[in-house]
Formats: structure tokens, sequence, C-alpha cells
């Protein structure tokens, strides 16, 4: 592990944030700026059309974003954050190691809480700056593990800890951890052993 670089891997929602934010920046903005409703039909359809299996959940998420250039984006994140900040885990980054924050939310919500929490890195969904719709994949899952190794080259970091409220979507970042997993439930970090979790 010598001159390797120790980072903590995060999950976002429900682990470190303690809701879903992109749904949280959703119903806020459809209070907001109520002009947005129009859309809540083609976003329902899309959801009937996922549950069905005719589309799949970065599709739905596609279509989901189409309200953002209906919005003031930039002022609405402010807006967002100044209000929810508070809200992040006291004890995230307690332990002063590189802090990487992986999460399926939009980079362009995320980005502004990164710079106020001082975020080491962050790798989230990125979405198109004009329009917001999803660029690329949706950073779920083992798309997780590839983005990481976007960032960093796997032989030059050492992943120590590992935290995230799931253990069915997040197997994978969570077999990265050479030194604790930690699944969060309701704010609490539950340590578990990976072996007794996952099967293989």
């Amino acid at each position: 592990m010598d001159n390797k670089l120790d980072i903590d891997i995060y999950d976002f929602d429900k682990t470190i944030f303690p809701y879903d934010s992109g749904t949280l920046f959703f119903i806020r903005s459809m209070i907001h700026y109520p002009w947005c409703l129009v859309l809540l039909p083609v976003i329902s359809v899309a959801f009937l059309a996922m549950f069905a299996g005719l589309i799949s959940f970065t599709q739905f998420k596609k279509i989901c974003y189409i309200y953002i250039p209906f919005i003031p984006k930039e002022r609405a994140v402010i807006s967002f954050w100044n209000r929810y900040e508070k809200l992040i885990q006291p004890w995230f980054k307690e332990n002063d190691r590189f802090a990487v924050v992986i999460s399926a939310s939009p980079d362009f919500l995320l980005e502004e809480i990164a710079k106020r929490k001082k975020f080491d890195a962050l790798i989230s969904t990125r979405h198109s700056k004009k329009t917001g719709i999803i660029v690329g994949e949706n950073c779920r899952g083992e798309e997780k593990i590839r983005r990481l190794y976007e960032v960093f080259k796997k032989d030059e970091i050492n992943v120590v800890d590992v935290y995230s409220d799931s253990l069915k979507h997040d197997k994978y970042i969570f077999s990265l951890a050479n030194g604790k997993c930690f699944q969060i439930v309701k704010g609490e970090r539950i340590e578990f052993n990976y072996s007794e979790v996952y099967s293989d």
C-alpha cells in the first residue's frame, strides 16, 4: 500500500445526505416554478413505461430532467443548498482521509455542495449544462467503479472505508474496501463484513 493515496468512498443520497437529492430538487422545482407542472404527464408516462419494462431506469431519468431548461438552474441550486446544506451528516470526513463522493445524482446539483463541504473528489452523473439531460451512463452500480478509475489509476489508490445506504446497488464499491464497510441506516453507520453479506 506504500505510496498509494488512501481514500474513503461515500455514496451521497441517503448516506451523507438523508434524502434523494435529485427527487427533492425536482419536488422543490415543481413548487417554486409551477409552470413546470405541465411536464408531469410526460414524466408520469415515462415512469409507467419504466415500471412496465419498456424503458430503462437511465432512460426514465433522462426524461425526468426535461424540466431543467425551464428553471433558473444556478439560482435554484444555490437556494436548494442554502436550505439543505445543514443536513449533511456530521461524521462525513471525520477521519480526514481523502474523501471521494460517488453518486448517481446530477453533477449540476452536487457541484455546489461539493464546494461548500470540500469534497476532495466528486464523481456523479453527467448532465448537459444546457438541457439538463443525462450525458452517458447513470453513475450507478458498476458504473461507479468505471468512473472511479477514470479519475484515479487503480494502482495509485487504496480504498480504506466505504459508506452507502444501499447493499443492493453499491456491492461494487463495497468490494473495494480494504478497511471497513458501513451501511447507512437513518444516518447511523452500521459496520458489516463484506464476505458475510455478499456470496462472491
